[in-house]
């Protein structure tokens, strides 16, 4: 069995096992990213409220003039993903109660800020209409490595952390 870098974990099954990645990764399972994703939405929720209250404490310090600020909270899912996924876990809190994380197998390296970002805005608008939400979750139902269509776009993988 190889020895795979620090924070991954090791290759449970023969070497044909998700083929398509070059890295020595065990894939995530759909169900794994769903029951995260659905953690989210709760530190998600936080993160709003937590934003909303800063956001008022702010504009109640300039005069009104810092609740401009309130345009940023439709993104706020887009931020968090991107704080999180970008940081040095590279997972969101769900991922990691989940034992998940997102790697870039192509570039070999950790997700960066923009990519993260990006992969979520991906995942919002893929979300958002069912057509491009079914071919989403059909990419990752036909690969053996179960990586979504928005994984592909973008050269990530959510892979079983160590």
């Amino acid at each position: 069995m190889q020895n795979p870098q620090p924070g991954y974990a090791e290759r449970f099954a023969a070497p044909q096992y998700a083929a398509s990645l070059p890295v020595p990764f065990v894939r995530a399972s759909l169900g794994a990213r769903t029951v995260a994703y659905l953690l989210d939405i709760l530190f998600i929720f936080g993160f709003t409220a937590l934003l909303t209250l800063l956001i008022t404490v702010i504009g109640v310090v300039t005069f009104g003039l810092g609740w401009t600020l309130f345009a940023v909270l439709p993104a706020s899912g887009i931020i968090y993903s991107a704080i999180t996924v970008g940081g040095a876990r590279q997972s969101t809190i769900g991922q990691r109660l989940m034992g998940l994380r997102v790697v870039a197998p192509e570039r070999g390296g950790p997700v960066d800020f923009i990519t993260a970002a990006v992969h979520a805005l991906l995942f919002y608008v893929a979300v958002s209409t069912f057509l491009l939400w079914f071919l989403d979750i059909a990419f990752g139902l036909m690969r053996s490595d179960r990586r979504l269509g928005h994984d592909l776009l973008l050269g990530l993988a959510v892979v079983h952390a160590r």
